[in-house]
């Protein structure tokens, strides 16, 4: 029987999974829906196979006995998380101690970790309290108001906690890469955070300016991990022209997160109420 559950599951998160399309409509309504195709699938196989550790490998349910064969796939799958979360919990440390071993200095009004490179980057990197990173050749090539504009979309990236959210996204990325359309819906989430950022610095400098500054520094991105890092160049020159587009059309409100938006995601916990008919 529990094998059974498992396998729905599976089913039920490749279909879901597979039902994906590039979505069109509003930056609110992209975002829910990609969130909820990348999020729900391996929320109900973490939660089915939470329920079929929880009940272990003998009894019955449901008039059938139950094996270890399910109970081994549930321990072996929910390890596999544990480790890969571990792995990415050090590479992010790692990124981080990188950028403290940068000197502080004085960016406009903002403090900054000073990257020796002459190539442009500016990014978020740390977890909760991510620290801004700024490279020497984007300080000495952009004029103060692109400048100001670069500080300002990151400073989106620190408002939203983007690095902290997306390095728990980026770890149900690497634990169901086997789904299909993983890859595109991570591209797809990434657009997003970086089109909310701009929408963000919109609000406090010239939109037009941002563009610019979007032109020169995505270019020459040398973001080589994601995993705590929210970059200005993170969605990559594929996705440049949207970024421009939306700043040069009239503003999007980005509605805050309401409760009603996180409701479907109830569904994936039902698994766990099958352990009331085990015995």
């Amino acid at each position: 029987m529990h094998l059974i559950m498992i396998l729905n599951s599976l089913a039920v998160a490749w279909w879901l999974r597979s039902a994906w399309n590039q979505p069109q409509g509003s930056w609110s309504l992209r975002w829910r829906r990609s969130l909820f195709l990348f999020l729900f699938p391996p929320l109900l196989i973490f939660m089915t196979a939470i329920a079929v550790l929880f009940m272990g490998p003998q009894g019955q349910m449901g008039g059938m006995y139950t094996g270890s064969i399910s109970y081994l796939l549930a321990l072996i799958y929910l390890a596999f998380f544990a480790i890969l979360c571990i792995k990415l919990a050090f590479q992010g440390w790692q990124s981080v101690e990188s950028a403290r071993n940068c000197p502080l200095v004085n960016v406009g009004d903002r403090r900054a970790r000073l990257l020796q490179t002459g190539a442009l980057f500016a990014g978020q990197i740390g977890f909760w309290q991510p620290e801004l990173v700024v490279s020497q050749g984007l300080v000495q090539t952009l004029s103060p108001a692109h400048l100001e504009s670069v500080l300002a979309h990151e400073q989106g990236h620190h408002y939203y906690r983007d690095t902290f959210w997306f390095f728990w996204l980026g770890w149900v990325r690497s634990c169901t890469a086997w789904l299909p359309n993983t890859e595109p819906l991570w591209e797809e989430l990434l657009a997003l955070r970086e089109l909310r950022a701009d929408g963000y610095a919109a609000l406090q400098v010239d939109p037009l300016v941002l563009a610019e500054s979007l032109l020169l520094v995505v270019s020459t991105s040398l973001v080589s991990s994601e995993i705590c890092c929210a970059a200005l160049g993170s969605s990559g020159v594929e996705r440049l022209e949207q970024r421009v587009e939306a700043l040069l059309a009239p503003p999007e409100a980005t509605p805050e997160a309401q409760l009603q938006s996180w409701h479907g995601f109830l569904l994936a916990f039902l698994p766990l109420l099958t352990v009331i008919f085990h015995s």
